[in-house]
């Protein structure tokens, strides 16, 4: 674990270096997923079943070995214990909630000059979504990816996931019947991203890609680009956490955990004004991972990602967030929002000592597939947006034509292009 304090004469050099370590996949990654998604657009099926047999141990034999009926996703529903069901019914609930409040507004005015503009949003006709089924089997996922290409108006929802031995995570199979999914493929890695993005025999090709995966399915979004829309290229989970010495330290570090289970890659991060609250809570962190079942993967986050960052007073903790562009940001002091006010690249921020990150994964309602890596910086969390596009509209009469055509006329001539001005001037008679 890393400790740095801005007072130090080499903070500067220290914290670019933190900033500029992505953490994410190597040159060896983006070659071998070039070559997986190259046999499957050349192969398709046949490529697909080899390459599950050999990477997952599941055979594609039969219709049931490639695809689990929607009869199958209800009878998991249905058996779950009442609790937990009402844990997922409430999940999607606030999820489709929030989501249906991003819904955009078509436009349509007539100006001045008497030209019709607007705009209509729409639909892709059918999205892919990833469900990872290895380390991370998350039907939060699954129902944070769904839901909002549900709400868009998406009609058909196809989900690939790897089912290793043959082994299917039921949770899954129940957030994908909640959610109204229209396929679930028992197919995962980069080449389940080229089924979606090409199409295969039997699998047919989709507009947009989204869901979380490893270096392998973020790599193979990330070169499907282009083929298909894609929601982002993840990268390891992150956490900011940004808290003074009033917060409970047993708290605290088990947000910092709650990030670094997920992956020996992710990232936790604490920045506070208090030097004996940072000693405690570094303390205090080990004593979580001798009592958590995941302190294998969280041990080995924390040892080699961990940071602890000490500042000389909070103030200066919204330039630094700014600078990381986390994923998450959690601001655990009394005034959250001061600070929030300053934060102009984050994720999501979570504010108050009561908002717990892990609230937000679940059943708050905002989504939490998020920008790592710094790409907070430039682009947001997956919305209903991701599932949609807009197409412009124009609609003008011969007097508005008359107003705005020699405008145009005039440019389309000096960029030298005189069919463009043609076609307007034999309209105006010119």
């Amino acid at each position: 674990m890393l400790r740095l304090n801005t007072s130090s004469p080499d903070f500067e050099r220290a914290f670019r270096r933190l900033v500029a370590d992505r953490r994410e996949s190597d040159g060896n990654v983006a070659r071998d997923v070039s070559l997986i998604l190259d046999d499957v657009r050349t192969r398709g099926d046949e490529a697909l079943a080899e390459l599950t047999e050999r990477f997952d141990g599941h055979a594609l034999v039969s219709d049931d070995d490639w695809r689990i009926p929607a009869e199958a996703c209800r009878e998991a529903f249905e058996a779950l214990d009442p609790a937990l069901r009402a844990a997922l019914e409430l999940a999607a609930q606030r999820i489709r909630a929030y989501h249906e409040a991003q819904l955009p507004a078509d436009r349509d005015a007539t100006d001045a000059t008497g030209v019709r503009m607007g705009a209509r949003w729409r639909a892709v006709d059918a999205a892919g979504l990833y469900v990872p089924g290895g380390r991370a089997a998350y039907p939060s996922s699954l129902l944070m990816n769904a839901i909002p290409a549900k709400v868009a108006g998406v009609e058909r929802l196809a989900v690939v996931t790897p089912t290793p031995k043959g082994q299917v995570n039921p949770l899954v199979l129940a957030a994908a019947h909640l959610a109204g999914v229209d396929e679930v493929w028992r197919v995962g890695g980069a080449q389940a991203i080229a089924a979606l993005a090409y199409g295969t025999q039997r699998i047919r090709p989709v507009d947009v890609v989204t869901g979380p995966g490893n270096a392998w399915v973020a790599e193979a979004k990330r070169q499907l680009y282009g083929v298909v829309g894609i929601d982002m290229v993840a990268g390891p989970s992150e956490i900011l956490l940004i808290a003074d010495g009033r917060n409970d330290p047993e708290w605290t570090a088990a947000d910092l955990l709650s990030q670094a289970e997920h992956d020996p890659s992710a990232q936790s991060i604490l920045i506070t004004d208090d030097p004996v609250f940072a000693d405690t809570v570094a303390d205090r962190v080990g004593v979580e991972l001798a009592m958590l079942p995941t302190a294998r993967v969280a041990s080995e986050s924390w040892k080699n990602h961990g940071v602890i960052i000490e500042v000389a007073s909070l103030d200066e903790a919204p330039a630094l967030a700014n600078a990381l562009a986390a994923e998450h940001v959690q601001i655990a002091t009394d005034d959250p929002q001061a600070l929030f006010d300053r934060i102009r690249h984050a994720g999501s921020v979570f504010l108050g000592r009561m908002t717990p990150e892990a609230v937000g994964d679940y059943v708050a309602g905002p989504n939490h597939v998020l920008p790592t890596g710094r790409r907070a910086r430039f682009s947001s969390g997956l919305s209903v947006l991701d599932f949609m596009k807009r197409t412009s509209f124009i609609q003008l009469d011969e007097a508005a034509l008359q107003a705005i055509g020699p405008a145009a006329i005039a440019l389309a001539e000096a960029e030298g292009l005189p069919a463009h001005a043609r076609s307007i001037e034999t309209r105006l008679g010119i």
